[in-house]
């Protein structure tokens, strides 16, 4: 069966080259109309990562436990396949191969993250350094400039040292700000002689929001006892975001104090950035929207430009919502050399009423109903998650509201996929429903560029398959299929050799 398999395979892969511009460059998809030259000289094309999705080599050369370690093991229920990060795609291993793969589709960028306790087993340097961690980052970053692939580096992907977790609850607690600092600063001590764009934290919304209102990411804290052992939906997540947002403020501080002048690097953070469209023309749906924004996208991006939240968390929030000190707005008012955009999908919003004090949380709060569909109508083709539909225009309307309100940032859209059911190779070769996706949504970048945003790159989710989270493995947003039945060989689908044409200069 495995020899008819690959003879298959081969016979597709001699179809697809002897068919080109049939097959992987479609006349809408053309490389003429838009292609790498399309975009500003400079602009950089790659793709992104996390470490707990991509590693593996859970238990190898030193490194201590994480939350998603402790999670996948202790709740394998919660995950859809009852599997685990321990291999993931083995990239700890073969990270030599991934990165010919990048460099020969023609990739300028590689976005990846760093396990902070593969590099701090404890969390603290108090604890100890482990070298080993520190040599696999150091291999990976000098591979990547090797084969001339720009490393960004993200330091929390939300695989929080599980010892930090243990000792003061992790980000609930504000001690989390100063042992983040100093992850940090190593990090940069380390490794920013060579890596020149920095990310703090990675979607801090999707860490609070999943981790300690919905329970369903590691730690898996909610008030619903049904669910989570421990947790408080209606608190929790505005004290993690309260305490992410500092965290995030003083490694910014301590880089540009001690580090940048001399590195000449720069230094962001990561925010979620789904667009949302008001359910109806009604005042009060498009002011349903608007908050939408606020509760999603202004939690951050308020703070980091004006140094508080928004005037309409705090006003229906009340004090749930905590409140910085003049110090700290100060210090957050402008911490960021630019910020990234992970812009997957847009919902509707509707009006709703005010919730019940008993059962607030970060959800009912904003007083929205969200909805993928009006009228029994999508927003528009659904993937494989049931929360993605696709909506390319709504990374258009992002960019501009975000140059709009927040005086024009630098940007980079740092993350942008479409995901489908875990096929065999045969079926998911074929996956001209990405290339759709990725070419609609790079046509909108575009667009937002002429209109005079400042995007300076687009990475896309992902290189390969890998593991997604609570789906495991069920569900697959590479442009490379992972074969986990077979030594985790990797073999490009269409979107692949697509992505790879339209890189060509």
């Amino acid at each position: 069966m495995a020899f008819e398999r690959y003879l298959v395979l081969g016979l597709l892969v001699l179809h697809v080259s002897l068919t080109n511009t049939i097959a992987v460059r479609p006349n809408h998809y053309s490389t003429a109309s838009l292609s790498r030259s399309s975009f500003p000289e400079g602009f950089i094309f790659g793709t992104a990562s996390a470490s707990y999705q991509f590693e593996g080599a859970a238990k190898e050369d030193g490194k201590g436990a994480s939350i998603w370690d402790t999670y996948t093991h202790t709740y394998p229920g919660k995950i859809t396949d009852h599997s685990t990060g321990d291999v993931a795609v083995d990239q700890y291993h073969r990270y030599k191969e991934d990165v010919h793969l990048m460099k020969k589709m023609g990739l300028d960028g590689y976005r990846l993250s760093i396990s902070w306790s593969r590099v701090l087993p404890n969390g603290k340097l108090s604890g100890g350094v482990n070298r080993e961690g520190i040599k696999y980052y150091n291999n990976l970053i000098n591979e990547l400039l090797a084969k001339g692939v720009k490393p960004f580096v993200t330091l929390f992907h939300w695989d929080l040292p599980q010892a930090l977790e243990d000792e003061y609850g992790g980000f609930l607690s504000p001690q989390i700000v100063h042992d983040f600092r100093d992850y940090a600063e190593l990090c940069f001590n380390e490794f920013g002689d060579r890596v020149k764009n920095w990310v703090t934290i990675n979607e801090p919304t999707s860490y609070s929001l999943s981790g300690y209102e919905g329970g369903s990411f590691a730690p898996g804290r909610c008030s619903d006892r049904n669910n989570c052992a421990a947790g408080n939906s209606s608190t929790e997540p505005y004290l993690v975001i309260h305490h992410e947002l500092l965290a995030h403020a003083a490694a910014v501080e301590v880089y540009r104090q001690k580090y940048q002048a001399k590195q000449k690097g720069c230094i962001g953070i990561v925010l979620v950035a789904s667009w949302a469209e008001p359910y109806s023309n009604t005042r009060q749906d498009r002011n349903a929207a608007l908050r939408n924004l606020d509760f999603v996208f202004g939690w951050l991006m308020d703070p980091l430009t004006n140094g508080d939240y928004p005037r309409s968390m705090q006003s229906l929030v009340g004090n749930r919502l905590p409140k910085f000190s003049k110090e700290q707005s100060n210090i957050l008012n402008g911490s960021f050399d630019f910020i990234g955009l992970n812009y997957y999908t847009t919902s509707y919003a509707a009006n709703a009423p005010q919730p019940n004090a008993v059962n607030a949380s970060h959800t009912t709060d904003m007083c929205v109903n969200r909805s993928n569909e009006r009228n029994g109508i999508p927003i528009g083709p659904k993937a494989a998650s049931d929360w993605l539909y696709v909506y390319p225009r709504g990374i258009h309307n992002i960019l501009l509201y975000t140059k709009r309100k927040y005086n024009n940032p630098l940007i980079y859209v740092t993350e942008n996929g479409i995901d489908d059911a875990s096929l065999s190779l045969e079926e998911a070769f074929v996956d001209k429903h990405r290339i759709d996706y990725f070419y609609h949504h790079l046509k909108y970048v575009n667009k937002a560029i002429k209109h005079g945003v400042n995007v300076k790159g687009y990475f896309a989710w992902a290189l390969t398959d890998n593991f997604e989270w609570i789906n495991g493995y069920t569900f697959r947003f590479g442009m490379y299929y992972v074969d986990y039945k077979n030594g985790l060989k990797r073999h490009p689908k269409l979107s692949a050799h697509w992505f790879k044409s339209f890189l060509k200069k």
